[in-house]
């Protein structure tokens, strides 16, 4: 469900701007359907296509292939979603440039229990009564200075893997939720995240609204928008020391349509808006952070 635009014109690059290369899973390509929750492309197709897998039957040469329908039976039940689009979000977080970026992307979920989206995998450890407890491992893709002039002489924030926790309890078509996500390496920042997405399905459409605020820790804080002396004499920023604390405020609201039982197309509008000290930093040129995505995709 849970989801989710500059000073000069940006030439198109293949790799993902600032935040959103940021957070980008494991799998590297799984970087665009962003649905959060219970609801998705990949379960609306299926609720708009209904497919009976059949057991395999014994060949002419008596080869009984029925020791297969375990294995034929499992793959059915994956739901898989392929695609592309375009992109276009600030250049890092907190920049006012803007970039358009082509993206894949794949969404993969088996039954209720695993999930491949572009936050990563995440697997569901408990689920009753309308509560959801996961687990989720990702990928921290950092910062590099050459993403803006901005940033030069700040170094570079290095790459890191994602360990995650979620808790969620889900109302009808609503679903409050908090996660609690810490990365391996690279900045070393724990982060926090609360809101509620919202769902609601109308023949072949598909539409979702979500909102949501993220707490950081003095790492991440101090790695994303904290100026050290010697980052201050190099790039001609002030020295900026920052504490955690509350960093940003989201919304957002997309549409998926059905053109037939697999293809499918999708849009999506983001508005996060940076709050607190983050906001104030020497590195953030603008406190309102757009994004966009439109993609088209195949769900087998």
């Amino acid at each position: 469900m849970p989801l989710p635009v500059s000073r000069s014109a940006s030439p198109l690059r293949s790799r993902l701007p600032g935040d959103q290369r940021r957070i980008l899973p494991l799998t590297a390509v799984a970087t665009l359907l962003l649905i959060s929750g219970r609801a998705s492309a990949a379960d609306l197709a299926a609720s708009t296509s209904a497919t009976t897998a059949s057991r395999p039957a014994a060949s002419a040469s008596g080869t009984d292939f029925g020791q297969f329908a375990f294995v034929t039976d499992k793959l059915a039940e994956w739901k898989v979603v392929l695609g592309g689009g375009a992109m276009i979000a600030p250049k890092y977080e907190g920049s006012d440039e803007y970039e358009v970026s082509p993206v894949p992307f794949v969404s993969a979920s088996f039954g209720d229990l695993v999930k491949l989206d572009p936050r990563g995998l995440s697997v569901n450890l408990y689920k009753a009564d309308g509560f959801t407890f996961s687990g989720r491992l990702g990928y921290d893709g950092g910062r590099q200075q050459d993403d803006s002039d901005h940033l030069r002489g700040l170094g570079d924030i290095d790459a890191g893997a994602v360990v995650g926790a979620k808790v969620a309890y889900a109302i009808g078509q609503v679903e409050l939720y908090a996660a609690l996500n810490r990365t391996i390496g690279g900045s070393d920042g724990l982060e926090a995240k609360f809101g509620v997405d919202a769902s609601f399905r109308y023949e072949r459409m598909l539409f979702t609204a979500g909102m949501s605020g993220t707490w950081s820790d003095d790492n991440y804080m101090q790695a994303y928008f904290g100026v050290t002396p010697t980052q201050s004499a190099l790039s001609g920023l002030p020295v900026y020391t920052i504490g955690a604390g509350l960093k940003r405020v989201d919304f957002n609201v997309s549409a998926t349509y059905m053109l037939t039982d697999h293809w499918l197309i999708r849009g999506q509008a983001g508005l996060g808006y940076l709050i607190g000290d983050a906001a104030d930093s020497p590195i953030v040129e603008s406190k309102t952070q757009p994004s966009g995505i439109l993609a088209i995709g195949y769900k087998f």
